[in-house]
């Protein structure tokens, strides 16, 4: 586990919003135990599964405005962060409803572990970005069926339309 302080800070950019820097001599030392995921504990109050994210040669960590707004924290305050690495299957918590339908279709089973790990997290957190179970089962349900139709070629506006025809038709009902 790695402890320091640092500053929140904001990316001039479009891309890439707020973020925390990480020590140099900190971040090598992820590096060469070739860890890229972290569980972030900021101020001893929020803990967020992430990326260490290296641009141009510095390492970050980004946070988003829930987050900061959990931690009543803006650009320029001073934080104390706790790193240690991310062991995690997925980098994030499995939605049970998700875990279910990988547990009962081998075949949804197997494409969504041919993907990649960043491909799974964004499936893990489309699923886990609502809080209702029933919208989550549509977005499970959604993902399988795009899963079985693509066969692991996902294409995200696609899987948009299906998830918005199974919220659709679960409000018929």
């Amino acid at each position: 586990m790695a402890t320091f302080n640092t500053t929140l800070e904001r990316f001039q950019s479009d891309i890439w919003g707020y973020h925390f820097p990480i020590p140099e001599n900190i971040a090598q030392s992820f590096r060469e135990r070739n860890q890229t995921r972290v569980i972030c504990k900021i101020n001893n109050k929020l803990i967020q599964q992430c990326a260490l994210l290296h641009i141009d040669g510095c390492t970050y960590i980004l946070i988003n405005k829930a987050n900061r707004q959990k931690l009543g924290i803006s650009q320029g305050a001073k934080v104390l962060i706790e790193l240690e690495a991310d062991q995690s299957d997925y980098g994030m918590p499995m939605p049970q409803p998700l875990q279910s339908m990988l547990d009962q279709d081998p075949e949804v089973n197997e494409i969504f572990h041919s993907l990649t790990k960043g491909r799974q997290r964004n499936l893990i957190f489309i699923v886990n970005s609502v809080k209702s179970e029933k919208s989550q089962i549509n977005k499970v349900l959604a993902i399988a069926g795009h899963l079985s139709t693509c066969q692991g070629n996902l294409d995200f506006k696609v899987l948009n339309q299906l998830i918005k025809k199974y919220n659709q038709q679960n409000k018929l009902k």
